[in-house]
C-alpha cells in the first residue's frame, strides 16, 4: 500500500514539529440502517456465514482536507512524534467509504485484547450468532433408594461459560430424577470446561463441588445468592474419582443436555469483561489462533503479515494486528450480524449502556468499543457515532506508559465528538441483546 498523505505528514512531524496536512471528511454518510428484532431461534449446528459483497471493508480513497479536525489528530500524532519510539504508534480512521486518517495503518503492532475482535469474527463466521455449545449428561448403572450404582458421565462440548449456576441447576435436575448420591466416578469425556478451567481434573473438581452444597466455596455461595429465591441447594455427593475418558462408556444412558447462551451473548460477555480464558476457549472451538488469523485476513483482505496471532485472547505481545485490519475486522463483524438484525453493539461494549472494563475511562457515550492492555501496550478501537455518521477507528500505542496512552486516546475521541457532534439518535449502533438474566434457565437444560 502506498504512503497516504497523513503518513507523509507524520514523517515530517519528527523533524519540523509542524502538522502541515491531514485529511478527514466531515461529510460522513449517516447509516440509516433499519434493524429488525434478532432471531429467537438458536441452533447447536455450526452455520458458516459468508460476508456480503458490499462496499470494501477497508477504505482506500483518502478524504479531502478538513481543517476542523486537524487539531485533534495533530495533537494525537505529535504526541507520538515526541515519543522516543514513534514507530510504535498506529492509527487508522475511516468512514464507511473514505479513509480519514492513516499513520502506519498497515504496520502490525501488539494488539493485546483487540485480538478478541478477531476471535469474535472467526467464531461468528464459523458457528453463527445463534450457535449454542452443547454439554450432555449421562449415567451408568441403576438408581437404588436415591443412590446411583454407577458413574455420572459429562460429555463436554467446549462451552466457555459453564459456571457455578449451571452446576447447581444440574444438581437439582439429578435430584428431581431421584439421585441423591453417586457411588461411582465422575467421568469427563470430551472438552468440558467449568469456571474457565480447561483441564478435566480441575473442571471436574469444580463440578463436584457445585453439585454438593455442603462443599460450596464462598464464591459458589455468592453466585447461588444471585439465583431466584426458589432455587434449591443440591446435595449430590460423588464417592468415586474424577476420570477422563476418550469415549463415553458404551452403556451410558443420556439423561440431560445443556445448551450455552447463544454465541452472540457469549461474545458480548467476553468482550465486555475482556475475559482471556473465554477468548482462548472460543478460539480453540473454531480451530485455534491460526484459523482465527486466516479468517481475519480473508475477511478484510489485508496482507497476511498484518494479522499475526499465537492465541485467541491477546494475552501476549506477540499477537500483532495492523490498525487497518482491526477496523476491517469490526466492519466485517457488523456485516455478519446484520442479517440477524444485530450490529457490533451486540458484540462489544456500548459506552454508557454496558457494565464493562471500560466504565472508569472517560469515553464518548454510545461509542462501541474494545480496548486492549498489556504492560506497555494500550489500544482502543471501534465505532464512534456522530451527527455526521459513524467513524471507525483503531488507535494502537506500544512501548510506553499505559495511562499516558489512555489519556491521549480519550482526548482525541473527545475532540472528534466535539467537532462532529454526538449522535444519540443513530439506531444502527444500539444493542438489541438484553443482559442475560440471573435465571439459569437462560442456559437451557433439557431432559433426554
Amino acid at each position: 500500500m502506498s504512503a497516504s498523505p497523513l503518513t507523509h505528514c507524520c514523517r515530517l512531524i519528527a523533524s519540523s514539529r509542524r502538522f502541515t496536512a491531514i485529511a478527514i471528511c466531515l461529510a460522513l454518510l449517516s447509516s440509516g440502517c433499519q434493524k429488525s428484532s434478532p432471531s429467537a431461534v438458536a441452533s447447536s449446528a455450526p452455520v458458516q456465514s459468508p460476508l456480503p459483497a458490499l462496499l470494501p471493508l477497508i477504505a482506500t480513497n483518502f478524504a479531502p482536507l478538513s481543517g476542523n479536525l486537524k487539531p485533534a489528530i495533530s495533537s494525537f500524532v505529535v504526541a507520538a512524534a515526541n515519543n522516543p519510539l514513534p514507530k510504535t504508534l498506529g492509527v487508522w480512521i475511516q468512514s464507511d467509504q473514505a479513509l480519514l486518517g492513516d499513520y502506519q495503518g498497515n504496520v502490525p503492532l501488539s494488539a493485546a485484547s483487540l485480538t478478541k475482535a478477531a476471535t469474535s469474527l472467526a467464531a461468528l463466521q464459523t458457528l453463527g450468532a445463534a450457535y449454542r455449545y452443547q454439554t450432555r449428561v449421562g449415567v451408568t448403572g441403576v438408581v437404588q433408594k436415591g443412590v446411583l450404582k454407577g458413574d455420572l458421565i459429562i460429555q463436554g462440548g467446549q462451552d466457555p461459560f459453564f459456571v457455578w449456576e449451571d452446576a447447581i441447576a444440574l444438581g437439582n435436575l439429578l435430584t428431581q430424577k431421584g439421585i441423591q448420591q453417586i457411588d461411582g466416578n465422575l467421568v469427563i469425556q470430551g472438552p468440558f470446561y467449568m469456571n474457565f478451567e480447561t483441564q478435566a481434573a480441575a473442571a471436574g473438581s469444580a463440578l463436584r463441588q457445585g453439585l454438593d452444597s455442603a462443599k460450596w466455596t464462598p464464591e459458589a455461595l455468592q453466585q447461588y445468592q444471585t439465583l431466584p429465591t426458589t432455587t434449591l441447594k443440591p446435595q449430590i455427593a460423588i464417592k468415586g474419582d474424577i476420570v477422563s475418558a476418550k469415549v463415553p462408556p458404551a452403556n451410558a444412558q443420556w439423561i440431560a443436555q445443556h445448551q450455552s447462551l447463544p454465541l452472540a451473548s457469549l461474545l458480548k460477555k467476553m468482550n465486555r469483561y475482556s475475559n482471556n480464558p473465554m477468548a482462548d476457549m472460543i478460539a480453540n472451538s473454531v480451530g485455534g489462533a491460526d484459523i482465527v488469523a486466516k479468517r481475519a485476513i480473508a475477511a478484510t483482505g489485508v496482507s497476511p503479515t498484518e494479522v499475526q496471532l499465537i492465541n485467541g485472547s491477546g494475552l501476549s505481545a506477540a499477537n500483532r494486528i495492523s490498525p487497518r485490519a482491526v477496523c476491517g475486522i469490526f466492519r466485517a463483524i457488523e456485516r455478519l450480524v446484520q442479517p440477524q438484525g444485530m450490529t457490533i453493539a451486540d458484540i462489544f461494549t456500548v459506552i454508557g449502556q454496558d457494565e464493562s472494563v471500560l466504565e472508569r475511562r472517560s469515553l464518548p457515550k454510545q461509542a462501541v468499543l474494545k480496548s486492549g492492555t498489556l504492560d506497555t501496550v494500550s489500544a482502543l478501537a471501534g465505532a464512534l457515532p456522530t451527527q455526521k455518521g459513524v467513524v471507525w477507528f483503531a488507535l494502537m500505542n506500544n512501548d510506553g506508559d499505559v495511562e499516558a496512552f489512555r489519556k491521549r486516546q480519550e482526548t482525541f475521541l473527545e475532540s472528534l465528538t466535539q467537532t462532529l457532534g454526538t449522535a444519540a439518535a443513530l439506531p444502527a449502533l444500539k444493542s438489541t441483546i438484553p443482559e442475560p438474566s440471573a435465571d439459569i434457565s437462560t442456559r437451557l437444560w433439557m431432559r433426554l
